[in-house]
């Protein structure tokens, strides 16, 4: 196996690992829709990932110059999206539990569709300008991403890890939806799962 492919993997798990308030969301996302939600948003940010991956092995040490300057900008624009989609959880949550619905599903609006998922999670996913950075400064410290075949083993490696990863959190999530099937449990998840978002678009705005 190529030491390309390797250090993608690597690389993958590196970024995909440390919780935040994407494997939240998409925890959350599984818990009160489905799996096959919770599936889409998981490879919305596998595809973030790889996209800058890809961005990062082909344009190399220009990318930290040119990403660096609106990092602060689209930090606000992350933290807009979270503290939005908290505020969307809420009152989802809040509605479900007064209308004492027993299904965690309610038609196609917010993001309980897969289609909706992928691409609100891909775009927030985007936002994060800490991904590419992050692809870019080990692209600059490795010489076998400079060639187009070991560049794509590089970003293959990268999204394989990451969708694994993600996609075990939505399984996750989908293991905690099914235990907590109770009205009291989904708004208890409901409100810690908005909490959290809304306490990581804070540490967004106030990350120097």
């Amino acid at each position: 196996m190529s030491d390309a492919f390797l250090a993608g993997l690597v690389a993958g798990y590196g970024v995909a690992i440390p919780v935040g308030a994407i494997a939240v969301l998409i925890l959350g996302l599984s818990a009160r829709t489905s799996f096959r939600v919770g599936a889409a948003a998981a490879l919305a940010v596998a595809t973030a990932d790889g996209l800058y991956a890809a961005v990062a092995a082909l344009g190399g040490a220009g990318l930290a110059g040119v990403v660096a300057p609106v990092a602060g900008p689209l930090r606000v624009v992350a933290a807009v999206v979270l503290s939005g989609l908290a505020a969307h959880g809420l009152w989802r949550t809040w509605c479900v539990h007064r209308s004492r619905q027993t299904s965690t599903t309610t038609g196609g609006r917010g993001l309980s569709t897969p289609g909706r998922a992928y691409a609100a999670v891909l775009g927030l996913t985007l936002l994060n300008p800490t991904t590419v950075l992050y692809f870019a400064a080990l692209v600059l410290g490795r010489r076998d991403t400079a060639d187009e075949g070991s560049a794509a083993l590089f970003v293959a490696g990268v999204f394989l890890a990451s969708a694994s990863w993600q996609l075990l959190i939505a399984g996750g999530g989908t293991v905690v939806g099914r235990a907590l099937t109770g009205r009291r449990g989904r708004l208890v998840t409901g409100l810690v799962s908005s909490a959290l978002i809304a306490a990581l678009a804070v540490a967004a705005l106030l990350r120097p």
